[in-house]
């Protein structure tokens, strides 16, 4: 059994690789912004919850008052914005939660953790490509593959892996946001507007939450271990 931290865990990925890895027997902690989402994560499951903003220093240090086997930082959020409409608040915003707040979580995560750690970050399909209207967010999602790389080959001799999944549009409550967007926009009916959201996938199709954390359940495994500095993409050849 092991310890396991997820942030972002009230909700979408995050819900699921935190139930995946607590039906599994693990010790498990989320954490989030909203008390009453995590405790609905934790319904059914033993767990432990925490309300933690990953982009405050502080409070992200006090979280790792017990040392972690596994950390996997999944907490992130995107608006879809051109750059020329993108309010300097929003870019740095965007970079605090997604970039910042991941680099937060792997330093205390190292803190007591010993060989055979993981330190897992859920990205992006947007940490491999660009795309309109979602600057900031893939800038975001880019560094923090870099930071998996550069800290990849930091702790390898210690034993620990560093690594990313890169999943595209996966069917949760973000995912259906993005469709819902598009509906507004152009003006569609939800089918229409699912099919462009996903037309870049060649599967056609929304990925499912437990595809993805199958990957991350991969990457945690004692299998896995040669696997470091790794960009995992689930997105059905996209990338």
């Amino acid at each position: 059994m092991s310890r396991v931290l997820i942030t972002g865990g009230g909700s979408g990925i995050g819900r699921a690789v935190a139930r995946d890895f607590a039906a599994a027997g693990h010790d498990v902690t989320i954490a989030g912004r909203r008390m009453d989402a995590l405790e609905e994560t934790a319904q059914g499951f033993t767990m432990s919850c925490r309300a933690v903003d990953v982009t405050d220093e502080a409070a992200v240090d006090a979280l790792f008052d017990v040392p972690f086997d596994i950390v996997v930082a999944n907490a992130g959020s995107g608006t879809g914005m051109r750059v020329a409409d993108t309010p300097l608040e929003v870019w740095q915003n965007t970079l605090a939660v997604n970039l910042t707040g991941v680099f937060l979580t792997f330093r205390a995560g190292l803190r007591g953790m010993g060989p055979g750690g993981r330190l897992i970050a859920l990205a992006s399909i947007a940490s491999l490509k660009g795309g309109a209207n979602i600057a900031a967010y893939a800038a975001a999602k880019h560094g923090v593959l870099g930071l998996v790389r550069s800290l990849a080959v930091e702790v390898a001799r210690d034993g620990i892996t560093c690594n990313a999944v890169c999943p595209g549009f996966v069917d949760t409550d973000m995912g259906q946001a993005a469709v819902t967007n598009v509906m507004a926009k152009l003006d569609l009916p939800r089918d229409k507007a699912e099919r462009m959201v996903v037309g870049n996938n060649p599967m056609r199709r929304m990925i499912n939450v437990d595809e993805v954390t199958a990957a991350v359940r991969f990457l945690a495994s004692p299998e896995a271990s040669m696997v470091n500095g790794h960009a995992l993409s689930v997105s059905g050849g996209e990338i």
